[in-house]
């Protein structure tokens, strides 16, 4: 890597991807943030929806906007996990076996249908998605940074799918779903197709592998204040405690919640956590890691909704102190980048009344 990239330049950059991507994802950009912000992230996110709903499409043109190389893997009841990860085979020039790689050995991989295929065959990618690396016939092979998995997934209650474990839904940093388009927005899909007179849709590419990997490691100087650290454990460890809950987010949810936030700040251009960031996260970073009691599915509770339950009663920090800069340790201004006109944050003067809704800025 040349040089490192600050947080401002990386909200620069990621406004020109989901730019890029928006050109062919119509309507959507709400959702495309929150998929960008999960590979920022350095993680995986799971697309569940109903089919034709723009899924496997958005996995490709991000693959395309960020210059990786790309891989999809139709997911059928008779896959194999051999089919996931590669195997080996005899050859008959060396009279030995060689490893054949499977898809996995990708930068971006779409898992199509994730949940059409058996139990066996999903936890092929547990150890690539946690570990990234693959171990077949004892031997370990390494998977080429950066490397992400964007599964896509029909709803439970559709027809010939498998429910995902709670294990492999807890390697997902989080769960998006698209939700059909308006009359205007579906009419821009057709209008678009009629434009470029052919089926496939191809993007140019923004920022290539190296540069992705540069943006993910400009995340680790995005500062999150002590209150919003405890914000975020005080939002996970209440789903612990809601009543419809059975089994809450654990620790993993915590840290997914940190990261996602982190992410949003960078794309905002912004090299500090606000409560704001931690609220747009939290539903699509743990409601997926919440098992609800039975009898809430007749009552048509969702882990959704507990989440925002959650968000509802749990106290954001009111406090307008920012993180400490420089070596000193000390609290400090920093000149703030240029905002986005797209954020809704309020900037206050620090000699206003504290409002216990607003996080203030100083600077």
């Amino acid at each position: 890597m040349t040089k490192n990239l600050t947080p401002a330049e990386v909200g620069r950059v990621a406004a020109q991807v989901l730019d890029r991507v928006g050109t062919v994802v119509v309507g959507k950009r709400a959702a495309l943030e929150l998929v960008f912000a999960g590979i920022l992230a350095g993680g995986h996110v799971l697309l569940e929806d109903l089919p034709g709903l723009g899924k496997t499409l958005t996995a490709r043109m991000f693959a395309q906007a960020l210059g990786l190389d790309f891989r999809r893997l139709q997911f059928t009841p008779d896959l194999l996990p051999a089919d996931v990860t590669g195997s080996f085979l005899y050859d008959q020039r060396s009279h030995d076996f060689t490893f054949r790689a499977g898809p996995i050995f990708t930068n971006l991989l779409l898992a199509d249908e994730i949940n059409r295929t058996p139990p066996k065959t999903q936890a092929a990618l547990l150890e690539a998605m946690q570990e990234k690396q693959v171990s077949v016939e004892g031997v370990t092979y390494r998977l080429e940074a950066p490397f992400h998995v964007l599964a896509t997934a029909n709803p439970i209650e559709y027809e010939g799918t498998y429910p995902l474990p709670e294990a492999q839904l807890d390697r997902f940093l989080l769960r998006v779903s698209f939700g059909y388009p308006d009359a205007a927005e579906e009419w821009a899909v057709l209008r678009r197709r009629m434009a470029r007179q052919r089926e496939e849709a191809v993007v140019e590419a923004v920022v290539d592998a190296p540069t992705l990997l540069q943006m993910q490691a400009a995340l680790e100087t995005v500062e999150v204040e002590d209150s919003i650290g405890q914000y975020i454990v005080a939002l996970t460890a209440a789903t612990r405690s809601h009543p419809s809950v059975l089994v809450g987010a654990s620790p993993r949810g915590s840290l997914a919640l940190m990261l996602l936030a982190r992410a949003r700040a960078a794309m905002a251009g912004r090299d500090y956590v606000i409560p704001e960031d931690v609220k747009e996260v939290a539903v699509p970073a743990l409601a997926h890691r919440i098992t609800l009691r039975p009898e809430m599915w007749l009552k048509r509770v969702d882990p959704g909704s507990v989440v925002t339950d959650v968000l509802a009663s749990t106290p954001a920090p009111a406090s307008g102190a920012l993180p400490a800069y420089g070596n000193t340790g000390a609290p400090g201004p920093r000149p703030s980048p240029a905002r986005p006109q797209n954020e809704e944050w309020e900037y206050a003067e620090p000699e206003e009344p504290a409002d216990p809704y607003r996080y203030t800025a100083r600077g």
